[in-house]
């Protein structure tokens, strides 16, 4: 007990600094903040600061930290000391991702989050646990190969790996367009698309549930913090020409991964599926090149953490806790046996499915709308998650909480104890006040997303490319002349 007294002591400090450092920041600019120059490497700068997208991320990453060591504090009961150690070392890594400002050491704790989720998945994870952190490790290294060459090649061509250097430079339009798809395929593999979301799925369920709420609430955002650092600003170009391949690629992992979740019979994998298909809404929104659509991104990506945290701290937490089975076809009649447990499962259902004065809203609106604005089409196919995710979670809950007289099955008549209503009770509220109060984060991001936006003629653009192919062309004649 006393060294989960220690960790949890450990991440609440860590969730005060954070909060202070919000308090302390100056958000009418858009220059990084808190600079700290640690040491000198041969081959990068090791120099940590915040911006105003950052500084979210790293709020965010610091509050549910803490709630994963209490969604586990009473199902751990071996070697809880590597337990503890392993989610830290994750909070600390997560951390150095948002913090370091070095492409080539954003790549190197980009994969250092790895190998503690191997090991958290293959020690406290279900069955299946080792074919499950075998699946997390070889896809997510596989996709990252990309990003690194890509990395290197941008280090070979500008001599440098500073973000703020590489922010200044120009690449050229062909050396853009493989650097994009080389960066594009490591965060399509993390977000992730269709085809390759088996690695996620598998992850989720046989993962112990502090793995699983990190996962959801903070792996998955480092792709969507990645297009930010190393997309949007540095290969603008590219990702404008790229915009519509996105597009489909979101679309279909919306309609895919939504109509699983309808079949899925699995609580933990349900919830894990809305997960994938609420992560291509905000890659929708990322790539709309306009403020209204990546602001909406951005929060989608914060409220998603705390819905889907919340969701899993209910289905693999809370139920499975109890009842010992993620089945839903052995839950009906929940209300009658956890009345409290129902009312806070019920508004985080309403918060995944995007309803009015919940955060999850705003986030979904915005990035929808500015995908609309972007490409009409892909817009307004994009926005049947809004229907989707309406249907899967209110069959989801129907199920679950109704449905007749309860299952024999379910023994258990022991509503929330008081640290899980403390936990869905925090969740809740983060959703609600946000919801009604989004200004809250959307007044510290207008500085730094409009810095993202680029604008160009693509007429102007195609007619270039035109242009150089022919000079290339006449100048490889006149050589063989």
């Amino acid at each position: 007990m006393e060294i989960k007294i220690i960790a949890l002591t450990t991440s609440v400090i860590n969730v005060i600094i954070s909060l202070i450092i919000l308090i302390f920041y100056d958000f009418s600019h858009n220059h990084f903040q808190f600079l700290q120059d640690f040491d000198k490497v041969k081959f990068c700068d090791f120099y940590s600061g915040l911006d105003g997208i950052s500084i979210y991320f790293v709020l965010v990453t610091t509050i549910i930290t803490p709630i994963a060591l209490l969604s586990n504090w009473n199902s751990i009961k071996v070697t809880v000391r590597a337990y503890a150690i392993i989610i830290l070392l994750l909070e600390t890594l997560l951390l150095a991702v948002f913090l370091l400002l070095d492409v080539f050491l954003f790549y190197i704790f980009f994969e250092s989050i790895l190998p503690p989720l191997f090991i958290l998945i293959g020690l406290f994870g279900s069955n299946e646990r080792v074919r499950a952190s075998f699946y997390l490790f070889l896809y997510t290294l596989l996709g990252s190969l990309f990003l690194l060459l890509a990395i290197l090649t941008m280090s070979s061509l500008m001599g440098t790996t500073d973000f703020d250097g590489l922010f200044k430079t120009l690449f050229e339009f062909d050396v853009q367009k493989i650097l994009f798809i080389g960066i594009f395929i490591a965060f399509a593999v993390k977000t992730p698309f269709i085809f390759l979301n088996l690695w996620l799925l598998k992850a989720h369920v046989e993962s112990p549930l502090g793995g699983s709420v990190i996962l959801a609430a903070i792996v998955l955002k480092l792709s969507l913090y990645g297009i930010y650092r190393l997309i949007l600003p540095i290969l603008s170009k590219a990702s404008l020409i790229y915009t519509p391949l996105v597009y489909v690629f979101c679309v279909i992992t919306i309609i895919y991964a939504s109509i699983n979740t309808v079949r899925t019979i699995d609580l933990k994998e349900i919830v894990a599926y809305s997960s994938v298909a609420h992560a291509a809404v905000y890659i929708l929104g990322s790539f709309s090149n306009s403020v209204i659509g990546i602001e909406g991104a951005i929060i989608l990506g914060l409220a998603h953490a705390f819905a889907s945290t919340g969701l899993f701290i209910c289905v693999g937490g809370v139920l499975y806790d109890r009842y010992h089975t993620r089945l839903i076809s052995l839950y009906r009649g929940i209300t009658q046996l956890l009345p409290i447990f129902s009312i806070l499962f019920f508004v985080l259902c309403l918060s995944n499915m995007g309803t009015p004065l919940t955060i999850n809203f705003i986030g979904e609106f915005m990035s929808l709308y500015g995908a609309f604005e972007r490409l009409p089409i892909m817009g307004l196919l994009g926005s049947t998650s809004i229907i989707l995710s309406a249907a899967f979670t209110i069959y989801l809950y129907n199920r679950v909480a109704f449905g007749g007289t309860y299952s024999m099955h379910l023994t258990s008549f022991t509503d929330l104890n008081k640290r899980e209503y403390t936990i869905l009770l925090t969740l809740v509220g983060f959703i609600v006040i946000l919801g009604i109060y989004p200004a809250l984060i959307l007044d510290g991001l207008h500085y730094s997303v409009s810095t993202l936006i680029y604008s160009f003629d693509a007429e102007h653009v195609i007619l270039s490319l035109l242009i150089t192919s022919k000079y290339k062309r006449s100048t490889r004649k006149n050589i063989k002349k």
